[in-house]
């Protein structure tokens, strides 16, 4: 089975997979816990400078000898805008009044890291190596597969399944409409790509013939084992992950995802730019109808990251991105080696 396959070629003994959240909520110890329980740990180095993600690597090699996995962002930078920046401006300045923070100041448009980046994965040769927002080019392709680095790729339509399987991808990660958090939508309109996981499994499955990794709103047993019967290979979490003690999620990202009793998710581009599912909170209301104003991905992100970082450290929920799929009222605070054996619980889930 594809299962098994995918499992042999990475050198795992289960199928869970960790989501590389870059940011906040993903740290190196925790990549290495999920690996060292037998599922494959993840860390998102998009954000992170070369030197930095050189480190982080190596953190996670010193804390664990088993596969992992490193991310980044292919695409999705803007290059040029035409929008006004004041308006949203001063969206933010009222935030940043009541954080008690500086007036903001509108930050360049950002340049598009990843071939810096990817230097570095080339260097350091991690035993996976996965990427959304985008595609890389063959030749990046070609140098990842020299090194013999597994590549994963991820889609939420089956069309981006085709173009990943042409590209030379070893899985590809289905992220369904549940799923917390950026969506890495690449080749078609963000509204025409929320596409519910199982149909998406079902979609790319008749697609392509590279194995599939669910990810979106899976939290316990009973959705990876759907997700397993349905015909993926493995599945990929998040949202459960973030409140582990491993997590580097501020403590009131962590609260509000367990205090959560519904799902009351929404999808917001308003802290970064990019359509992303979170937990609805003030600031989304404060951007709700003015969504005209809203800077591109990543200025919007870089505009944002004084007030979220204020506010996580204050523990103010009001101006946090508060990322969580839609399985979020599912929420179980334990370490993630505990939370490994419990996603294994059903036997039926054992690989």
């Amino acid at each position: 089975m594809a299962v098994h396959a995918l499992l042999r070629r990475l050198g795992l003994e289960h199928p869970v997979f960790l989501a590389p959240m870059a940011g906040s909520g993903g740290t190196p110890e925790l990549a290495a816990a999920v690996s060292n329980a037998g599922g494959l740990g993840a860390w998102g180095g998009a954000y992170a400078k070369p030197d930095d993600l050189a480190a982080a690597i190596r953190k996670i090699r010193q804390l664990t000898a088993r596969p992992f996995n490193i991310n980044l962002f292919a695409g999705g930078y803007a290059t040029d805008h035409r929008i006004d920046p004041q308006p949203m401006l001063e969206i933010v300045a009222e935030a940043h009044t009541e954080l008690g923070l500086p007036p903001p100041s509108l930050p360049p448009l950002a340049e598009n890291p990843f071939a810096a980046q990817l230097e570095v994965v080339l260097e350091e040769r991690p035993p996976v190596f996965s990427f959304t927002f985008g595609v890389p080019s063959p030749a990046q392709m070609a140098a990842l597969k020299q090194r013999d680095i597994a590549v994963i790729g991820t889609a939420t339509t089956a069309e981006e399944a085709r173009i990943l399987a042409q590209l030379g991808v070893d899985a590809i990660v289905a992220q369904g409409a549940e799923a917390g958090a950026h969506r890495g939508t690449f080749a078609g309109s963000f509204e025409d790509s929320m596409v519910p996981l199982s149909r998406l499994i079902r979609d790319i499955r008749a697609a392509v013939t590279l194995p599939v990794i669910a990810s979106g709103g899976i939290m316990d047993a009973r959705d990876v084992a759907r997700s397993l019967n349905e015909g993926a290979a493995a599945v990929q979490l998040g949202t459960a992950f973030l409140v582990c003690p491993e997590s580097g999620a501020p403590p009131v990202h962590k609260q509000a995802l367990l205090a959560a009793k519904e799902d009351t998710t929404v999808i917001t581009r308003a802290f970064s730019g990019r359509p992303a599912r979170g937990l609805s909170n003030r600031f989304i209301a404060m951007v709700a109808g003015k969504e005209h104003a809203l800077l591109p991905f990543r200025q919007q992100n870089d505009l944002t990251r004084p007030m979220r970082n204020a506010a996580g450290q204050k523990g103010v929920a009001d101006f946090i991105s508060l990322w969580a799929g839609q399985g979020v009222a599912r929420s179980r605070a334990m370490p993630a080696a505990a939370l490994v054996a419990a996603l294994l619980e059903d036997a039926a889930v054992r690989s």
